[in-house]
């Protein structure tokens, strides 16, 4: 049964486990069919591009169609359904290459080496600089670390602190996944106002299309799919918010998807058993070979929560929930911050300035101010810790107090939630003759904050001044980011100060949003004011450099995961959070790779001189404004950030909730902010610290491992443009209408079979670009190879008011055009058949490809032969990159139209096969050593952790564990070679003068 591309859902449902080795078929044994190879289904050719083991139909072939009947048609085929036929290697039929330089074989030859996954033993990087990134060594780590084999899956939390470029580290995974045939279904999930962003970023910079499914993406699904039907099975690889996805539509379908890579960004959200966050979360993990999580903050001190999140990635690595060691889990995380000494030494100054310090503007309170925070003193919070509170609540008077420091405005909002509260109190006389002395104390303070007016606000008349020194008006392209946690106190300051400072203001036309009167040059951002479309429209547009917004005031939203710092590298905090992480968090926001500004921060420090309490230490005399809270922990902030590089080390506590209710209870019972500190270290968690500090050694090598892979072209750029000349004849500027700038911008009309490939981008792009067809006008498309020239349009993408897609894609090793031109390269040469070259070898040189493969159907051994010597003295030499040079098989060989002695090679080709799977028999047991090697400490980890699970859970679960273990053996078995092996004859190279019996003369 065949069915249209993407349709890959099906009865079979594809499996994770070990295939039952009597399935019958025509593939190798057990190994399935290597992507690349060609085989007969219904008497069509088609070439495969994937192969899956499934639990009832044996192996599922995702292939495209090569003979004519069935060009450009993509299908899934089951082998116990249909008969799937390989093609005999001993028969191959050789033919003649007249194409110029031999480039239809050249061509063949470089198609079979990029479209042949790479095996699981090769654990070096490929695509190192071929993504449109600076290829920072911290940044390639995390690939280097997932596909070492540490774990037979590839599954990895990268928690690196803010700023870093996890975006980027998790962009490098997929694309080496992709490369070796383990990223062809793909699923990321995250925050709803970073979806546009992660896409923009997989796409702009490595090439990797995701079918974005928010709300406008699904109204498109459900334009293209039958009512009902599961989208990832039309979708291969998705992007989707965490909130959308775990809706019970959704979580239906993904019971019944199998993924290769599944990435879910600030996983720490994750760890709550009884969450459908969790719940969601530990469904995917079973559901995925790759799994990559992504956090700053990955976990909240608590030791069974960071469990729960570690054994989504490895089931064996914790046995005891409550008691374990980091240091054993350094297979599965990575973290870094800007002050380790790898990071430290990657990051050029251009590319991430130097941050600039965290300034306090201390201003005093006015005298309105003053009677307000003397009136917390005398009755909220007195002075004297013996002298009750009028309220009998202990986190009132806080609240009040800390409402009050961010602005009066936020104080009444307060005042208000508190009597509504108390106006719905019942309970016994006592207690509401107390409640009515604190509605009578509230009334009080309600009526001194009232008084308030705009200009009595110390910390807002500081601010204009402020924002003015910074360079901030209507005739400045400057921008500034203000954080507030308070939603009444954004909105003031959005509707006060843009005047202030002398921005043109128009009517008032929509009440639930004054600052738009100011023509989009002040927006603000927060959950109360915007949906999650338009939060993330807000987070693009000020991005954008001809946008006209100058200001944007936002609350603690912003704060995770969204880039502010493109056009922006100052940052004020309005009021100042009673939390290190939120501060750190928040500055994250415009400090961060990407940075080519020095980023400043100011916070309004409100100061008084009305005397509170003395300080236990000093003996000094403290007052109840900023000083006692925010501005100590803004100068703690940086210097944890200079330091340690990271906010979590100085308290223990790793959540930013749980430091505010720690400090807020430590200032209660009298403590100062020193001594909250203090006791946070000597409580926390201390076996985590390692974790959330610099952790593991720097590499003892200074570069990242590479793989190696024989090619015939000196870049990619190269490869597709003799790709296109030869599949586009007689020349591609007639057939694809494609134009060369001089810039290097390469611009065509894509056919049918590539809009096809580039449907996963989003509708807004495609239209923007004009990459569909109109009624009036054609498709276009416009691509580059060139670094400088992309980097470039990306910049300018981001000067524009329309959008932050470039007009320019481009092109690495994964990108759908390259891949396209891929596969119609393949077909070129037809069924069953192998090109002669005309070569610099003394005498015939058959190239053949060998693999083996495991019960997955993925390749284990691939080697690359080189056979000559034939018939009676076969030598075997690895066909590498340098040797191809040796024996010119290049751009600039000669070629020749008819091989010399056609039926003498022909003859020699079954010596040829048998010479090289003679060869690659032998080393079978060398790759499978070196596969054991990876595999027998993980076996010896999951036997460990059935014994210490045993004695660590407070009921019998043996026969659970049992089943567990059994699974992960079984998966560690998956990996081994299980198949006979497979080989591919790919081309002949003959001596450029041939004599009788085809020797060179």
């Amino acid at each position: 049964m065949s069915v249209e591309a993407g349709a890959t859902e099906g009865r079979s449902g594809v499996v994770e486990n070990v295939v039952d080795p009597g399935i019958p078929g025509q593939a190798s044994l057990q190994g399935g069919y290597a992507p690349g190879a060609q085989v007969l289904i219904r008497d069509e050719l088609w070439l495969v591009r994937r192969c899956s083991a499934t639990a009832r139909d044996g192996w599922m072939l995702e292939v495209s169609g090569i003979s004519p009947f069935v060009r450009d048609t993509d299908a899934v085929f089951y082998d116990r359904i249909d008969r799937v036929q390989e093609l005999d290697p001993r028969k191959t039929e050789l033919v003649a290459d007249d194409s110029p330089n031999h480039r239809r074989a050249r061509l063949f030859l470089e198609a079979m080496l990029r479209k042949t996954y790479l095996p699981q033993t090769e654990h070096g990087l490929a695509l190192i600089g071929n993504f449109l990134m600076d290829d920072q060594i911290h940044q390639l780590r995390p690939a280097e670390l997932a596909l070492s084999m540490k774990n037979p899956q590839p599954r990895l939390l990268i928690a690196d602190v803010v700023g870093l470029g996890k975006t980027l580290e998790i962009g490098v995974l997929l694309g080496e996944l992709i490369r070796r045939g383990r990223g062809e279904r793909i699923l990321v999930v995250t925050p709803q106002h970073v979806l546009e962003q992660f896409q923009r970023e997989l796409w702009t910079r490595f090439g990797i299309p995701l079918v974005r499914l928010d709300s406008t993406g699904i109204q498109r699904v459900q334009q293209e799919i039958p009512a009902g039907r599961n989208p990832f099975a039309y979708f291969k690889r998705v992007i989707i918010s965490v909130d959308t996805l775990k809706s019970d539509v959704y979580v239906h379908h993904l019971e019944h998807t199998e993924w290769d890579a599944v990435v879910i960004d600030e996983s720490h959200n994750l760890v709550n058993r009884g969450t459908k966050n969790n719940a969601l979360a530990r469904l995917l993990s079973r559901r995925t070979d790759a799994l990559i999580l992504a956090s700053a903050t990955p976990h909240n001190g608590d030791t069974t929560s960071f469990a729960e999140l570690v054994r989504m990635l490895d089931e064996a690595a914790i046995a005891d929930p409550n008691r374990y060691d980091v240091a054993d889990l350094a297979h599965l995380y990575i973290r870094r911050t800007k002050t380790s000494r790898e990071v430290r030494e990657a990051i050029k100054d251009e590319k991430w300035r130097d941050r600039g310090p965290s300034k306090p503007i201390e201003v005093a309170a006015t005298d309105k101010e003053l009677a307000v925070l003397a009136e917390l003193v005398t009755r909220w919070i007195p002075a004297d810790p013996d002298t009750p509170s009028v309220s009998r609540h202990q986190l009132v008077p806080w609240r009040l107090f800390k409402s009050f420091l961010s602005s009066h405005k936020a104080l009444l909002a307060t005042i208000k939630t508190r009597l509504d509260t108390l106006s719905k109190a019942d309970g016994d006389p006592a207690a509401v003759a107390r409640g009515q002395l604190e509605r009578a104390a509230l009334l009080d303070l309600q009526a001194l904050a009232m008084h308030i007016e705009d200009q009595d606000s110390a910390k807002g008349q500081a601010l204009i001044g402020e924002l003015r020194r910074m360079g901030i008006g209507p005739d400045s392209e400057t921008r500034v980011v203000v954080f507030s946690e308070s939603v009444p106190t954004l909105t003031w300051l959005a509707e006060t100060v843009p005047a202030a400072l002398g921005f043109d203001s128009g009517a008032i036309e929509d009440e639930k949003k004054p600052w738009l009167r100011f023509g989009g040059a002040v927006q603000v951002m927060h959950g109360e004011a915007n949906t999650d479309e338009e939060q993330r429209k807000l987070v693009e547009q000020f991005g954008l450099r001809d946008d006209r917004v100058r200001i944007l005031f936002t609350g603690d939203v912003a704060s995770e995961g969204v880039n502010l710092h493109q056009q922006c590298h100052l940052l004020i905090h309005y009021d100042l959070p009673w939390s290190l992480i939120r501060i750190q968090q928040r500055n994250g926001r415009i400090d961060r790779y990407g940075q080519q500004e020095a980023p400043e921060f100011r916070a309004m420090v409100l100061t008084s001189d009305i005397p509170w309490r003395t300080d236990p230490e000093t003996g000094q005399p403290r007052t109840l404004d900023d000083r006692l809270v925010g501005e100590k922990l803004l100068t703690r902030e940086a210097h944890a950030h200079e330091l340690k590089g990271s906010a979590e080390a100085v308290t223990c506590l790793y959540r930013a909730k749980d430091e505010e209710d720690r400090l807020t209870k430590d200032l209660i019972a009298g403590r100062t902010v020193e001594q909250s500190f203090e006791q946070s270290r000597t409580s926390g968690a201390d076996f985590l610290a390692d974790l959330m500090g610099q952790v593991g050694a720097v590499p003892e090598r200074s570069d990242v491992a590479r793989a190696d892979v024989p090619t015939l072209f000196p870049s990619t750029a190269d490869y597709f443009d003799e790709g296109l000349r030869q599949v586009c004849r007689p020349n591609p500027e007639d057939q694809l209408s494609l134009r060369r700038e001089e810039n290097g911008t390469i611009a065509f009309e894509p056919p049918r079979d590539l809009l096809y490939r580039l449907k996963a981008l989003p509708k807004s792009y495609l239209d923007e670009q004009r990459i569909m067809p109109r009624k009036d006008e054609p498709a276009r498309i416009r691509i580059t190879f060139v670094k400088q020239l992309a980097d470039k349009r990306l910049q300018v993408a981001r000067e524009t008011r329309k959008s932050q897609w470039p007009n320019v894609s481009y092109v690495t090793d994964i990108h759908p055009v390259l891949d396209w031109v891929t596969d119609k390269v393949l077909v070129e040469i037809g069924r069953h058949k192998a090109p002669v070259l005309a070569a610099t070898v003394s005498s015939p040189t058959f190239l053949v490809q060998g693999i083996y493969s495991n019960a997955l159907g993925k390749p284990t051994i691939v080697e690359w032969m080189a056979v000559s010597g034939l018939p009676g003295n076969p030598v075997i030499e690895k066909m590498t990159t340098e040797f191809l040079e040796r024996v010119g098989v290049e751009p600039g060989m000669p070629g020749r139209a008819t091989p010399g002695d056609q039926q003498g090679l022909t003859d020699l080709v079954p010596a040829a096969i048998g010479a090289a799977e003679h060869h690659l028999i032998g080393l079978e047991a060398e790759y499978r050593e070196k596969i054991e090697a990876t595999l027998a400490p993980y076996r010896q980890r999951v036997t460990e952790w059935r014994q210490l699970a045993l004695f660590a859970t407070a009921r019998p679960r043996e026969a659970e564990l049992d089943r567990t273990a059994d699974r992960l053996l079984r998966l560690a078995a998956s990996l081994e070679t299980a198949s006979a092996p497979m080989l591919r004859l790919l081309a002949v190279l003959e001596p450029h003068t041939v004599g009788q019996g085809g020797a060179a003369r």
